[in-house]
């Protein structure tokens, strides 16, 4: 029977040892926590320099990873920034480039993603993971669930669904809908301090369920600071400071955000995942200027602008990355990178092929403190909507970003401005007069490296469109 018995031990040991192995490799694989601000401005936290607003989480958290100091959105408003996040395809040649196209003359609706386009979760889930995301998705057709993110990658997906003004079902913005319209869950603002932290709790109710032997991408959508969210339950913060109410209303949203997160990731610590987690945080674009002043908190800090500009202070966004044993703690970087670079980077990091689709550059080799292959130019294109506003040189904007120099237009019928950031980062002192061979560069990366896509005609969409008033955003 010895024989026998050494044999079928000895095939145990070799069995065993596959079943770790391929559990080890399922382990080396981090999971990745993506965690998303609603128009926080690069001057909103702490670690960015903000004095009034507390943000002690993020602050902590930026200590113990790095920090990018030029870093920039996929657009200056929600709809196309977070289309190059999920894509990896950059502002000029991506799908949606403004919150709703112009069709037919004067009718504006809301343009989707193609399903030829692979998200994020769709390119997650084809290298192993398990896929989810919560909050604002802003990719879809409201009436057609089969764009919602449920069915573009994550197995797991809730999000509210904003759409009265587009001609679809008028859903109450506070109903959030599971997976799809499977089921519902409804957000009430006088049960919960703000609505990350009833997201927060959802993540919570999602971790608690997940396969601990396969990696995990959480992509928490927050909600904070946009002004939409004009109500909170927490009236306790900053209530004794003697600021306007829209002010302390936003100061609250961001300091709870922080709390929320650090929440979250006391989570994920207790569940012993922190030792094998990739955490992003950064924001969708630059701060809003609805019912908020984004001067009181110096909330761009010198940067120039705010969402819906293509200046500094409308695209450039704070972003920071830690992984234990990765990324050294406590670094900083001013690598010039951004969103369309985020999907080639988690693809080199869960070992599959980078998707064709996609014009960025991993970062990963920034991450790890090697030698980084960079950007030629950043550029961007964007389109207000014509939704109740006037559409000055049919709201069409531009800016690109070669080494230090930025170039801007607002409108085909203006000359190109010019600034050098590496003495200018305010933008304030325009230079093209005496710099005409890079206006030159930067007309052509208006002018050629871009594609065309319907909805957002170059040059911007109907000039003569008439408004429902005479409210202009700048």
């Amino acid at each position: 029977m010895k024989p026998f018995f050494l044999f079928y031990a000895a095939l145990f040991l070799v069995l065993t040892s596959c079943q770790n192995q391929e559990n080890k490799f399922d382990k080396t694989k981090p999971n990745i926590l993506f965690l998303l601000a609603d128009d926080l401005g690069y001057g909103e936290l702490g670690c960015y320099g903000q004095e009034i607003i507390k943000t002690p989480s993020l602050d902590s958290l930026a200590g113990r990873g790095m920090q990018f100091t030029d870093f920039y959105a996929g657009n200056c408003v929600c709809s196309p920034s977070r289309a190059v996040l999920m894509t990896g395809i950059s502002s000029t040649f991506n799908t949606i480039r403004g919150n709703s196209g112009s069709f037919s003359g004067d009718r504006w609706m809301r343009v989707t993603l193609k399903k030829s386009e692979m998200t994020l979760g769709e390119m997650m889930k084809t290298a192993g993971y398990q896929t989810a995301f919560i909050g604002k998705w802003h990719l879809d057709d409201p009436n057609d669930v089969s764009t919602w993110a449920y069915n573009r990658g994550f197995d797991f997906a809730v999000q509210e669904q904003w759409s009265s003004r587009f001609g679809g079902i008028n859903y109450d913005e506070e109903l959030h809908w599971i997976n799809g319209k499977q089921d519902s869950v409804y957000y009430n603002w006088e049960d919960w301090e703000c609505k990350d932290e009833f997201r927060t709790e959802l993540a919570f109710d999602y971790l608690d369920k997940i396969d601990q032997k396969k990696p995990f991408f959480l992509f928490m959508s927050y909600r904070a600071p946009h002004g939409h969210e004009r109500q909170i339950g927490n009236k306790d913060i900053y209530a004794d400071r003697g600021w306007p109410a829209n002010e302390r209303l936003h100061a609250a949203k961001i300091t709870l955000l922080d709390k929320q997160i650090g929440r979250l990731l006391e989570k994920l610590e207790e569940m012993g995942e922190m030792e094998n987690t990739l955490v992003f945080f950064t924001s969708d674009n630059g701060p809003h200027h609805e019912g908020h002043n984004h001067e009181f908190f110096n909330s761009n800090r010198e940067l120039h602008g705010f969402k819906r500009d293509l200046y500094e202070g409308g695209i450039r966004v704070p972003m920071m990355a830690v992984w234990k044993g990765k990324i050294i703690p406590g670094t900083t970087t001013n690598h010039i990178s951004g969103f369309q670079d985020i999907l080639p980077t988690l693809a080199e990091i869960a070992g599959i092929e980078v998707p064709a689709q996609t014009n960025g550059i991993s970062i990963l080799p920034v991450l790890e403190g090697k030698e980084q292959a960079k950007h030629k130019s950043l550029n961007w294109e964007f389109q207000l909507d014509g939704w109740g506003r006037i559409m000055p040189d049919g709201g069409f904007r531009q800016s690109a970003r070669i080494d230090n120099w930025k170039g801007v237009r607002y409108g085909l019928s203006h000359e190109i401005e010019l600034y050098n950031l590496a003495t200018d980062i305010s933008e304030t002192n325009n230079v093209a007069k005496d710099n005409p061979e890079m206006v030159q560069r930067m007309k052509e990366l208006f002018e050629k490296n871009r594609s065309e896509t319907p909805g957002f005609p170059y040059g911007g969409a109907v000039q003569n469109y008439k408004a429902k008033d005479k409210n202009t955003l700048k």
